[in-house]
């Protein structure tokens, strides 16, 4: 299975997530991250990640007669090349995008069930702006999120660092007036 089709699953999304920042957990760990999945779903879904090179086992250890194994995310099995994503038809694209939408939901809604939820200490947004941008400020803009987000991708999980999802989308509204080209042609 080819890394867009390993990704574009809700569950599958949420282990990656959760896998970012050099983390090693266990599959027992991912569940306790994913309490909304069942154990099964989680398994089933860790072996797919495993078998399509995205996880890769980091450590195993005998606990109580078991093999207990460590998984590790391995960063350049989990993206999608651009020349993956330019070959997408609008159905993919909708389909993934569903699935990226379901993943946000679903962690949204994880964290909310948190007893120690506290939006306003942990600084949870989700605002939309409509906001009107010529071909060179889409650009720039584009530009400025990349400059901003890129230093902090490589971040590991540290005990002062909280993992945060940030889910930025950018699409326009409505059709292009004439004579004005998008910054994607």
């Amino acid at each position: 299975m080819d890394p867009l089709e390993l990704l574009a699953h809700p569950v599958r999304l949420r282990i990656v997530h959760a896998m970012r920042g050099g983390r090693l957990l266990t599959t027992a760990q991912l569940c306790e991250r994913l309490p909304d999945t069942s154990k099964a779903t989680v398994y089933r879904h860790v072996e797919m990640l495993t078998a399509g090179g995205i996880l890769e086992v980091a450590e195993e250890e005998r606990v109580r007669g078991a093999v207990q194994r460590r998984y590790r995310l391995r960063q350049d099995r989990a993206s999608v090349d651009p020349e993956a994503v330019r070959s997408l038809t609008p159905d993919d694209h909708r389909r993934v995008f569903t699935a990226a939408m379901a993943t946000l939901l679903a962690e949204f809604n994880a964290y909310l069930d948190r007893p120690e939820a506290d939006l306003t200490r942990d600084a949870v947004g989700y605002r939309q702006h409509a906001i009107w941008l010529s071909d060179d400020e889409v650009l720039e803009l584009i530009e400025g999120m990349r400059a901003a987000i890129l230093p902090k991708l490589g971040n590991e999980a540290a005990p002062d660092r909280t993992q945060y999802l940030l889910s930025p989308i950018l699409f326009p509204l409505e059709d292009q007036p004439d004579g004005v080209t998008s910054p994607a042609s």
